[in-house]
């Protein structure tokens, strides 16, 4: 199993924003994790929209953290983030085209295996995941 870029990008966004006091800029984190700034843009304004981030345009703006690190529960960031979660085709029933999908004993395999990953960055925050020895 796979995060998109997306969902790593919006975990790197708020990991960096949890650790400073002031406003941060786009810029200072694209520089940071050397990503595109167009790329962060748009997980910027997402965050915004999902209510985890606070930002503020024109001079003296950036974006800061508006839920608590301890609050932001990991497995739901990636489920708001992720565009899917169906990791096989016959997890979608409507798009669903597998011939051996009524007989195969896969889908119960797989689902039960991203139900356990689920489950495990279900019980994490990002406070668990701050890196404390890193210095921004």
């Amino acid at each position: 199993m796979k995060l998109t870029l997306y969902s790593d990008y919006s975990l790197r966004v708020l990991m960096y924003i949890a650790r400073k006091d002031e406003r941060v800029q786009i810029e200072e984190i694209a520089k940071f994790y050397g990503i595109s700034k167009n790329h962060l843009t748009k997980v910027v304004n997402n965050l915004a929209t999902l209510g985890y981030i606070e930002t503020t345009r024109g001079r003296g703006g950036g974006m800061k953290i508006k839920i608590q690190p301890e609050d932001i529960n990991i497995g739901k960031l990636i489920r708001k983030t992720e565009e899917t979660l169906t990791i096989v085709e016959c997890f979608d029933r409507e798009t669903n085209t597998c011939p051996i999908a009524g007989m195969c004993g896969l889908q119960g395999v797989l689902g039960e295996a991203l139900a356990a990953y689920m489950a495990v960055l279900d019980k994490y925050t990002l406070e668990d995941v701050l890196f404390q020895k890193i210095k921004l």
